[in-house]
């Protein structure tokens, strides 16, 4: 049989962040003591993805479930523990992301493209492909902070897909959009599946989840459950 390659590996993952309830007064700053809470969004997290699978997050709002889609995809550096990700990782999860709001569609292409680690000839072999799956039309000779939400939406979302990753790393926002736009996502991360991409999301589409997933964990309170 043959042996499953590993994607990601996270071994004993914890993440704490600190809140800061109130802005500490000047003695306090003197003395450093300020009013502040420990948060704890991951705890003790060991996680095995093999290449090829598609791995559904489903949780309440507060798990830890966009923590670790950072952790994986390298946007946020854990407390502890070690991270390991083996291919070009592609993520989702801010999807204005290495977007500049004064340049135009167009340059926005090739700047985000050139940020995820597309190169240039990459990006100008599937510009039109980018384009026409973004379904913003005059608007990509226009600046950036003239789109809405949902055009940002999808420029982003069609940037990433067509940079061919070997890692899919989706949150929630993706599934965003009119309904024509929800589906014709959908079917594209049907198609990374189909190709043996390895996917990692998270939604609170229970549906949706299942329907493109191999395998589906529960996050609570920064735990995983099989």
């Amino acid at each position: 049989m043959k042996k499953k390659q590993i994607a990601i590996e996270l071994k004993n993952i914890t993440k704490r962040y600190v809140l800061h309830h109130e802005k500490p007064t000047f003695s306090e700053q003197v003395i450093r003591r300020s009013k502040r809470e420990e948060f704890l969004a991951l705890d003790d997290v060991s996680l095995t993805i093999y290449k090829g699978e598609s791995v559904g997050i489903i949780g309440p709002n507060g798990a830890g479930k966009t923590t670790l889609l950072k952790v994986i995809a390298g946007i946020t550096t854990p407390t502890s523990g070690s991270v390991l990700v083996q291919g070009r990782v592609v993520s989702l999860i801010d999807l204005e992301a290495g977007f500049n709001p004064e340049l135009t569609g167009e340059e926005n292409i090739y700047l985000n493209g050139l940020v995820i680690g597309m190169r240039r000839k990459e990006i100008e072999r599937v510009f039109k492909k980018i384009v026409a799956f973004a379904d913003i039309g005059k608007f990509i000779d226009a600046p950036l902070y003239t789109y809405s939400q949902g055009m940002k939406l999808r420029l982003g979302f069609s940037v990433a897909v067509h940079a061919n990753p070997d890692i899919l790393i989706l949150d929630e926002g993706m599934t965003a959009g009119d309904e024509g736009f929800r589906k014709k996502s959908g079917n594209r991360i049907r198609q990374f599946f189909e190709e043996k991409k390895t996917i990692v999301l998270v939604s609170h589409d229970m549906h949706f989840v299942t329907s493109v997933s191999t395998r589906t964990l529960m996050l609570t309170e920064g735990n995983v459950t099989y």
